[in-house]
C-alpha cells in the first residue's frame, strides 16, 4: 500500500521501510549517526553514536540502505548527510549500489559553529551526498537565494554546491531539546529543490523532524521514523502544530 500522509512512527529503519510500498518515494534523506563516539542527549534520555569500527558503522548503514533503494521511484533522489569520518565511506557504497553516474552533487553545508583546534584547520561543515535514481529522469528544482554581487543586488540566483545556512545555536526559538536538530531553512531549500509538490519524503532517521516539518510546509507528504522514543513525540508534536 502506499505511504500514508503523514506516516511517522517509532521504530528502526531496517525494521520500518518494508512496509512501504515499491517505487513509492521520491527522496530519501538521511541524517544518520555519525558515530561520533560520544553519546547524544536529550532532555529524557541519551542514546549512543559508537560502532566499534567504521566498516561496523558501514554495515549497519548499507543494511537499511540496500532495501530502501526499491522503494524509490525512477524519478527520486537520495540525500545522505555525513561528515568527515564517513562522507568517502559512503560515497564509494553508493557508486557501488547505483553506480558513479548516478551521483549529482557533493554538498558542504557551512554552519560557522564549532571550535577550533592548534593541529588541523577548524572543521565548520557537514557534507550531503546527492544521488539519483534515473541519470536522466531524476527531479530537480534549481532554489534561488539572494545575490550577492553588487551587479545582481536586490536580485535572485541559482544556489551554488556550498550551503551557507547557520546552525542552531541554544537560543533558537527553533530550537526543541534535540542535539542534532538541524535547520528548517536547509531542510527546505534540499526538500524543495530534490522532491516535487505532492511528492513523499522519506526520513528514516528523523530526529526531532525537521525534514517531516519541511516537507509539509513545502506540500510534500512526510514519512519518516526513529528509534528514538523522544524524538518521535518531539516530531509528532512539530508536525501537529503545523495542522
Amino acid at each position: 500500500m502506499p505511504a500514508a500522509p503523514e506516516h511517522i512512527t517509532q521504530a528502526d529503519w531496517f525494521d520500518f521501510v518494508p512496509a512501504l510500498a515499491e517505487r513509492s518515494i521520491d527522496l530519501l534523506y538521511v541524517d544518520p549517526p555519525f558515530n561520533t563516539g560520544k553519546s547524544q542527549s536529550t532532555a529524557t534520555n541519551t542514546y549512543a553514536d559508537s560502532w566499534p569500527t567504521t566498516d561496523a558503522w558501514l554495515a549497519w548503514f548499507r543494511r537499511r540502505l540496500e532495501p530502501t533503494l526499491p522503494k524509490l521511484r525512477p524519478t527520486a533522489n537520495l540525500l545522505i548527510h555525513t561528515d568527515w569520518r564517513t562522507t568517502h565511506h559512503v560515497r564509494l557504497l553508493l557508486d557501488q549500489l547505483l553506480g558513479e553516474d548516478h551521483f549529482v552533487n557533493h554538498l558542504i553545508w557551512s554552519y560557522g559553529l564549532g571550535g577550533s583546534s592548534p593541529r588541523r584547520f577548524a572543521r565548520k561543515h557537514d557534507d550531503i551526498l546527492f544521488y539519483c535514481i534515473s541519470p536522466k529522469d531524476y527531479y530537480f528544482e534549481p532554489p534561488m537565494v539572494p545575490a550577492t554581487s553588487n551587479r545582481m543586488k536586490g536580485q535572485l540566483k541559482k544556489a551554488t554546491d556550498i550551503i551557507d545556512i547557520p546552525s542552531l545555536n541554544n537560543m533558537s526559538k527553533e530550537r526543541v531539546g534535540y542535539p542534532t536538530q538541524k535547520p528548517l531553512a536547509l531542510l527546505e531549500r534540499l526538500v524543495g529543490a530534490c522532491a516535487p509538490i505532492g511528492g513523499t519524503v522519506l526520513d528514516p532517521c528523523c530526529g526531532s523532524g525537521t525534514t517531516l516539518v519541511a516537507a509539509k510546509n513545502l506540500g510534500r507528504i512526510p514519512v519518516g521514523c526513529d528509534q528514538n522514543e523522544n524524538a518521535i513525540q518531539i516530531a509528532i508534536s512539530r508536525l501537529a502544530a503545523k495542522s
